[in-house]
């Protein structure tokens, strides 16, 4: 490792995980890197969850405060929360065993917009971070560390943290080195200067993090890589969504709202987001720029054929497949894609400047557009708004996109009422699903109410539907946005009664 950690004052505070760890003590705040399975410490969360279990198992009890970039993976977040280790979580997860927890109410769970996080933290609003603990790909002879794989939220806990521990991994590509750019110019009110970001791929920043080397307790050594599941691939409703969004698209630029060079593109998770993405190619899309959080396979196959010029972001969400095609060609890589801090890519001013296409899915749209992109009827989380309202509100265009039915056709995603709202219907644009696209711009709700029934919603929920909004409107206590109140979420309540939202289920 001796080529990864080119300083010798830190070569010196080297230590073994379970040494480190022994820094966190219970009732702590701790912040950890991590954003989408990538970058995130791998050896000292497992070591601090076996010492939690056995203090618990004794009779005490050991519990931290956690926050993070975004989600983690089993070695953090599912470590943690299986031995009950946790006693708040924020700002986004998707592990199992934190779910669960968090469902049960054994623990407390901050879901908010990315691109706040880094600000609360700086402004105070979540208390004193006792310790960082920060992957990096190396340390440098000045001092300053090479980020890992994202950089998350990673500058502002190496920044307010009391303590740093730091975990060199040097499994992450040495070639990282040169693929990040780290602004350090932000502020707190009334101080804030405008961010010099004009086009996706400026660099305003710096490629290195820096860290105070008083702060730094311990230095663990790892090799191990990143968790990331396989992508499956698209199914039929993934590509026919994909299809109704690229028509869209084709008919903007065919009415002068768009060029063929489009607007950066923003792109969530998941297989209808590579479905989408691959359809760019098939369009013959060339020279198209990203301004988005997560570096997805999709995007590495467009990066290298040419439909993408670049992508800016602040972390890779790549297949087992995807990181070997990275590794591999990881030079070709780093000349097209920046990763920076999530405060930046995810910048609510900068995303309205850029004019980015945000496309993001959801559990479930209303019928004026409301979305929920987190919980199932309305009390259960999935796993957390992320960044999609920061890219929502400010973008050129917003889409969502989900399958019109659920759990084999008995649940409906376009329903009288979202259970919970996430995104309003004053920041939705477009909806998608398989059936169709709705593009609700310029419409008044009965307007919109119309349009996503007949085009969204799946045909054995669409008489229901209009069966509701026909009789909300005659008998409704208002005509702006007519609702039946005693109706409007019986369609959840006969789900969590019968597993089905379908009228028949009722009797």
């Amino acid at each position: 490792m001796s080529e990864r950690i080119r300083h010798p004052l830190f070569r010196d505070r080297i230590t073994s995980a379970a040494e480190a760890a022994a820094a966190i003590r219970p009732g702590m705040t701790v912040a950890m890197s991590g954003f989408t399975g990538a970058g995130y410490p791998k050896a000292v969360p497992q070591a601090l969850a076996a010492r939690v279990e056995q203090v618990n198992a004794a009779g005490e009890r050991f519990r931290i405060k956690v926050l993070t970039g975004a989600s983690t993976a089993p070695e953090l977040d599912g470590a943690l929360a299986k031995v009950e280790g946790m006693e708040l979580r924020l700002p986004y997860q998707s592990d199992p065993a934190v779910r669960e927890r968090i469902n049960a109410g054994t623990l407390d769970y901050i879901d908010i917009h990315l691109s706040h996080v880094a600000q609360h933290a700086w402004f105070g609003f979540f208390g004193k971070i006792d310790v960082a603990v920060v992957e990096v790909a190396g340390i440098r002879e000045d001092g300053s560390l090479v980020p890992s794989s994202s950089v998350g939220n990673n500058k502002t806990w190496l920044e307010q943290a009391d303590k740093v521990i730091l975990e060199v991994n040097s499994w992450q590509p040495a070639a990282l080195d040169g693929m990040h750019d780290v602004y350090y110019g932000t502020a707190l009110p009334p101080h804030r200067k405008p961010i010099l970001l004009e086009h996706p791929d400026d660099r305003i920043g710096e490629p290195s993090l820096r860290v105070d080397p008083d702060k730094v307790v311990a230095v663990v050594e790892t090799h191990a890589p990143d968790r990331n599941s396989a992508f499956s691939a698209p199914d039929e409703a993934s590509r026919r969504i994909a299809g109704h969004l690229l028509d869209f698209l084709s008919h903007e630029i065919d009415r002068g709202r768009l060029t063929r060079d489009l607007l950066p593109l923003q792109s969530g998770v998941g297989n209808i987001a590579n479905a989408v993405l691959g359809g760019l190619a098939e369009g013959g899309y060339q020279g198209l720029t990203a301004y988005t959080e997560v570096i997805q396979d999709g995007m590495l196959e467009l990066l290298k054929n040419g439909t993408l010029r670049m992508a800016s972001a602040t972390s890779f969400s790549l297949s087992p497949a995807g990181i070997a095609e990275f590794n591999a060609n990881v030079d070709f890589y780093r000349s097209r894609i920046l990763l920076r801090p999530q405060e930046i890519s995810n910048h609510p001013e900068v995303i309205r400047r850029l004019g980015c296409i945000a496309m993001n899915g959801m559990i479930e749209a209303d019928i004026y557009g409301n979305v929920n992109s987190t919980h199932i009827a309305g009390s259960r989380i999935m796993n957390g708004i992320g960044g999609s309202g920061d890219f929502a509100r400010n973008g050129y265009l917003s889409v969502f996109m989900s399958p019109s039915t659920a759990n084999g056709g008995q649940v409906s995603g376009i329903v009288p009422m979202v259970s919970h709202v996430d995104h309003t219907e004053h920041d939705t644009m477009v909806l998608v699903t398989e059936q169709g696209l709705a593009d609700l711009r310029g419409l008044a709700p009965r307007q919109r109410a119309k349009r996503v029934i007949e085009t969204c919603a799946h045909p054995d929920f669409r008489p229901m539907l209009q069966d509701y909004f026909d009789r909300a409107c005659r008998d409704g206590h208002g005509m702006h946005t007519p609702h039946l109140l005693g109706e409007a979420l019986s369609w959840h309540q006969r789900m969590v009664e019968t597993g089905s939202m379908r009228a028949a289920a009722a009797g």
